[in-house]
């Protein structure tokens, strides 16, 4: 990143980082609950809605032509790129059209762990796009921080490959937000609160793609 351009991006990135949660310790844990929720709500507002429609239209392309979506993460965005998987395959099949093809990449702890110790920790998430993944299918990158070496790798490795790029990100984005095709950016600075919207946001995406295929009868009496 060396053009005026890419320095813009990287300021404007750093622009809207929020203020750490918390500053000051709390006493009771209904009062930190009530201090959390505040922020939560806060973090909630700075998500850009063009990003969710584009992001909701990149997976609903890819399932109604049978492309492959790929998800993975680091710890807790590990375990939203495993709940991810459950949700687009079992949820927005039922009763739609659909049957996603969904590949979480940080559900193999043989293959992660293979992958590291042979090559590089960096390596587990590229290393099984290279193998698995096909021009046209879809990748999400799930990353607090958007600076873990083997989140950049995979969306650069699959930006290469013709594989589209949609990135979770919290604090300033780091620069998984600047390679991913679409970015949903939650703008917080803690961990918590950034993966619970990561997960609504898994959420939204999967019951938006289902009801999109549905009757308004149909919607009525089922349960999401």
């Amino acid at each position: 990143m060396n053009s005026v351009h890419d320095l813009q991006a990287v300021m404007a990135v750093a622009d809207d980082a929020a203020a750490p949660f918390p500053t000051v310790p709390h006493l009771t844990a209904s009062s930190f609950f009530a201090a959390y929720a505040e922020e939560t709500a806060r973090a909630a507002k700075t998500v850009e809605a063009s990003a969710l429609d584009a992001a909701a239209q990149i997976l609903l392309d890819a399932y109604t032509r049978d492309a492959a979506l790929f998800c993975c993460g680091n710890g807790g965005s590990a375990a939203i790129a495993n709940h991810l998987q459950c949700d687009h395959v079992k949820g927005i099949r039922a009763a739609t059209d659909l049957a996603p093809r969904v590949v979480s990449l940080s559900s193999s702890v043989e293959l992660m762990t293979a992958i590291a110790n042979d090559f590089a920790y960096d390596e587990i998430f590229r290393y099984q796009l290279e193998s698995q993944s096909r021009p046209g299918d879809v990748l999400i990158a799930i990353s607090s921080s958007g600076r873990s070496a083997n989140i950049i790798r995979a969306l650069e490795w699959a930006s290469e490959h013709s594989v589209s790029t949609i990135a979770l990100t919290g604090f300033d984005g780091g620069e998984a937000r600047l390679i991913a095709d679409v970015t949903i950016h939650v703008a917080g600075a803690n961990y918590g609160i950034i993966e619970d919207h990561h997960q609504a946001i898994m959420h939204v995406l999967a019951q938006y793609i289902r009801q999109s295929r549905m009757t308004a009868e149909a919607i009525e009496v089922s349960v999401f």
